[in-house]
């Protein structure tokens, strides 16, 4: 595959003052704030790593996550970027494809499992335009990754139940979806269950690092009382 027919990878990523309030009854603030910086350190190593694609965009006006992105040679966008995770993929997709891109995949930055082998898997699935490739989340319903050739090909609408309708809008685009099922990209952090699930695997990420020595700090806290 030649670079020109690489997919750039798009990351929308929140502002880290309100990160993962669903894991509000598990993680203090400034623990929740560490994490979502972790993940996207962790998603981003990953994609830096990959040779499959053509480079990194990061839709963000967070200060500290765009220096984390600039450290992984990432491209910083703005447009759309706080008009929520659908708003801001559609948007860098359409830069993106304006600029000549002629393909796009998009992971969202809380996925710190996620390896360089298996973005490599999702970019080795498509083989001519129009393709739409998609990994969904571990409870089959989340959209985790999503490759689309050529960048519109398929109206992209992500939730927490988008999984199907994506196949459905495929389909009605006339291109059949190929689906893979990795571990390491389905395994989104957002519910304290999902907390749970990722600390069962040790793993060598900064999340499971940062989190292990919060819970130790923790333990030693509650120890001194």
């Amino acid at each position: 595959m030649s670079q020109r027919d690489k997919p750039w990878a798009i990351v929308p990523v929140k502002q880290f003052d309100n990160a993962k309030q669903r894991l509000a009854g598990a993680l203090s603030a400034q623990v929740r704030r560490a994490l979502a910086q972790a993940m996207l350190e962790d998603v981003l190593s990953a994609l830096a790593n990959c040779d499959a694609l053509a480079g990194i965009a990061v839709v963000t006006i967070d200060p500290q996550a765009a220096a984390i992105s600039r450290r992984h040679d990432a491209r910083i966008l703005t447009d759309a970027a706080t008009g929520g995770h659908t708003a801001a993929v559609v948007a860098a997709a359409e830069r993106l494809a304006r600029e000549g891109s002629t393909a796009v995949l998009s992971v969202p930055g809380d996925i710190p499992l996620i390896t360089a082998n298996e973005v490599t898997q999702v970019v080795a699935a498509f083989e001519t335009a129009p393709a739409f490739v998609i990994v969904p989340a571990h409870d089959e319903r989340g959209s985790n990754a999503v490759l689309c050739a050529p960048p519109g090909a398929v109206a992209l609408s992500y939730g927490d139940d988008s999984f199907l309708p994506h196949l459905a809008a495929a389909r009605a685009a006339g291109i059949e979806p190929a689906v893979l099922r990795l571990p390491g990209i389905a395994l989104d952090v957002d519910h304290p269950a999902d907390l749970k699930a990722f600390l069962a695997k040790p793993s060598d990420t900064r999340a499971y690092r940062l989190l292990v020595d919060a819970r130790s700090s923790f333990v030693s806290e509650r120890a001194r009382e």
